[in-house]
């Protein structure tokens, strides 16, 4: 009889005292807001916060730095074009062909590259006639790349004449070596190191 009294007793002390908690009034105090003072989102999805990514706009997929900047490797090769000419003439030989071939080639290869034909002559005949022979050789060659579909604002031109001459000598020889086009070409090519995971996949 008495552990029935006590547990009433029990009972009746936690009721008084739950209701006694829920009839209790309190002032609402507003939750607190952060005071976010860097930029902690990630807009290139590069792996590298914005407060701390130094290069924005990474490509998709490249492997970066802790700074968030891609990794590249570079490539860089260049070619060289010589193509002579007969006496006061600026047909192209045919034995040119390919070289000329392979330097359109390289510029689709390289499409930051651009090129500047020069044209030259033997001191056989008139400075004023020379010059302009030189520039018709360079004309003809450039017309030969473009046939190659490469942009026409990527080729000039330039006739040094008889001033710049590789022979000074007289003999047949020495003018057949400066009846002559020229060209060096160095091309630049950067490629982004694209980032491994488990998911990347190999082309077949």
């Amino acid at each position: 009889m008495m552990n029935k009294t006590i547990l009433a007793i029990a009972v009746a002390s936690f009721t008084l005292a739950v209701s006694g908690c829920a009839n209790d009034d309190y002032d609402y105090i507003e939750t607190s807001k952060a005071n976010q003072i860097s930029d902690l989102l990630d807009d290139d999805r590069d792996g590298v916060v914005n407060a701390r990514d130094i290069c924005p706009g990474t490509p998709e997929k490249a492997t970066v730095d802790n700074d968030g900047c891609g990794v590249t490797i570079s490539e860089q090769d260049s070619m060289q074009l010589r193509i002579l000419f007969g006496h006061d003439s600026y047909e192209i030989n045919p034995v040119f062909a390919s070289q000329i071939q392979t330097m359109a080639d390289f510029l689709k290869t390289y499409q930051s590259a651009s090129i500047e034909i020069q044209g030259f002559a033997s001191k056989v005949g008139s400075n004023e006639y020379n010059l302009e022979l030189s520039k018709q050789r360079a004309k003809m060659v450039r017309e030969k790349l473009l046939s190659y579909e490469i942009s026409p604002d990527r080729v000039e031109i330039v006739g040094y004449g008889e001033t710049r001459l590789e022979s000074e000598e007289e003999d047949p020889a020495s003018h057949a070596v400066n009846r002559k086009v020229t060209a060096t070409v160095v091309g630049l090519r950067e490629e982004v190191v694209e980032e491994w995971n488990i998911f990347t996949t190999l082309e077949k």
